[in-house]
């Protein structure tokens, strides 16, 4: 290799969540950082709370291309630019229930990872310290043992309590549902003006995201972001070690080396760079010597629910991921032999249209059925959304096609069909949730389409190298100084949102990384 256009000790490619943290915390212990990102510059200033700015900050890259019986909402799901998805997400952020990480040890489906939830554990609460989470842990008999949140919940208004209501009268347990949202002043950032703007990208702060949490700190201790800048593929010496990355910035090819090289895209762009990355010493691509990179997606259902009240539900107060929250886990009783855990997030708060809006919940109507059920829905209508786990298939893979972007990078293809299993837990949370709204005295109520959720898999953390892509902290099996970050190291959410969890993976894993430094980085 020549000499490069950048050096640097640490490569961080993708500046979203997990890379974010990376960058952070690296440059905190003194190490000279540099992150890559695809997307654009975002800025506080730059965020407008309005539904045509959030969908800017959805996927603006190439297209993803579609496989197998069920689409996955590619673009809905990732992000583009400073903060990648973290920027517009709802920042739900539950803890993954501790049976998820002994999963096939208890039930003898999906696959253990190779620790269980105490070791994670104290990092959910050196995240959930610096970031700020509001809820109420004592209230959610689901979650794992950890520190308290440092912030009460997020108010419940009259949406919140007519569905709550309906809960009780089934005899289930709702709980404040856990939210990197502020409460209350924190961290330098102001509360919640519960307005419901949070996919617009939260200009005050006070829904936490990369802009305001971790970020900053990279900077302060000399992070360089280059954005617009596509990594390509990534390069590698006579010896097997990576040494950095072939990028693209606008138009322009760059050469960054470095000494390690975090990969902290998305479930779909990281595999898509490994892939991408071959050479003859590895011919399917970097960590793929057994076929690993990119299978063994995990993608969940998601359902909405909703009904029309008599009273009035103010839906339109509140954070767009909800009040309150119901959970079962994997086998919970009185299922009837359906497996999987599930996630309700109740009484969100909505806007008459776009993608989550009322006038969406009902696409069976036009004109001025549509117009009257807008006026009525936007005073009298209680909605829920449902996320159900599905465990990860070999067969539901990121692949790379013989098309190509402007940049001359394959295309990728995104296969995913859902099993039998998922279908059926779906069925079973659409006939719970009318239960419920007809519970809370509902007039009409009414469930969405099977539709997709939360998606991780791709690149899994494991034990060994022939069941997986990265050790337990994201180093690469094959390359000591190639590391992963992001969802894809993730086997199943299992109906738990994921980013809190990829938060405190990227934690223990840059600590692990700092803390032995010499054992893993390069020598240039």
């Amino acid at each position: 290799m020549g000499k490069a256009d950048y050096s640097t000790q640490v490569l961080v490619i993708g500046a979203g969540a997990a890379g974010s943290v990376y960058a952070a915390r690296l440059a905190e212990a003194g190490k000279q950082v540099l992150v890559v990102e695809m997307g654009p510059q975002w800025q506080a200033e730059d965020l407008v709370s309005s539904q045509l700015w959030a969908r800017r900050l959805k996927w603006g890259g190439p297209p993803v291309l579609p496989g197998g019986k069920d689409f996955v909402a590619h673009n809905s799901g990732s992000g583009w630019g400073t903060g990648g998805a973290a920027l517009h997400h709802y920042a739900t952020w539950p803890r993954l229930h501790p049976e998820v990480f002994r999963q096939h040890s208890e039930h003898g489906r999906g696959r253990d990872w190779p620790f269980d939830y105490a070791e994670l554990a104290p990092w959910y609460d050196k995240v959930q310290a610096f970031v700020g989470v509001s809820g109420d842990a004592t209230r959610e008999p689901w979650r794992g043992p950890g520190a308290p949140y440092p912030m009460p919940p997020v108010p419940v208004f009259a949406q919140g309590e007519l569905l709550a209501d309906g809960f009780k009268r089934l005899d289930k347990t709702v709980a404040p549902l856990p939210l990197a949202i502020n409460t209350k002043p924190y961290a330098g950032r102001p509360a919640c003006l519960y307005d419901g703007w949070c996919d617009a990208g939260c200009p005050i702060g006070a829904l936490a995201n990369p802009l305001f949490t971790y970020l900053p700190l990279a900077r302060r201790h000399g992070t360089e972001i280059l954005h617009n800048t596509a990594a390509l593929e990534l390069l590698t010496d006579r010896r097997g070690r990576v040494t950095g990355a072939r990028c693209v910035q606008q138009g322009k090819s760059l050469v960054c080396s470095a000494d390690v090289v975090v990969v902290a895209g998305s479930i779909v762009q990281t595999p898509r760079l490994l892939l991408a990355s071959t050479s003859a010493a590895h011919p399917a691509g970097l960590g793929n010597r057994h076929d690993r990179v990119g299978r063994h997606l995990s993608v969940e259902t998601m359902i909405g629910t909703y009904g029309l009240f008599r009273q009035r539900t103010d839906n339109h107060l509140g954070v767009n991921a909800g009040q309150l929250t119901y959970r079962e886990t994997f086998r919970d009783p009185g299922r009837d032999g359906v497996d999987g855990g599930l996630q309700w997030q109740i009484a969100p708060a909505v806007k008459p249209n776009d993608l989550f809006g009322i006038a969406a919940t009902r696409p069976d109507l036009m004109g001025d059925a549509l117009h009257a059920f807008i006026d009525r829905g936007s005073r009298h209508l209680a909605s829920m959304v449902g996320f159900g786990g599905c465990l990860g298939r070999s067969e539901n893979r990121i692949e790379l096609t013989s098309q190509r972007d402007s940049a001359g990078m394959p295309l990728p293809r995104m296969t995913h069909s859902f099993t039998q299993e998922a279908r059926a837990l779906w069925d079973y949370m659409a006939r719970q949730g009318k239960t419920v709204m007809q519970a809370a005295g509902a007039t009409e109520d009414w469930t969405s389409r099977m539709n997709t959720g939360h998606m991780v898999g791709g690149t899994l953390l494991g034990d060994h190298p022939e069941n997986s892509v990265t050790d337990g902290y994201g180093r690469v099996h094959e390359h000591s100084n190639l590391w992963l970050a992001g969802g894809g190291l993730i086997p199943a959410c299992n109906g738990a949102s994921p980013t809190f969890t990829i938060h405190a993976l990227a934690e223990r894993g840059a600590a692990e990384l700092v803390k032995n430094w010499s054992d893993y980085a390069a020598n240039r």
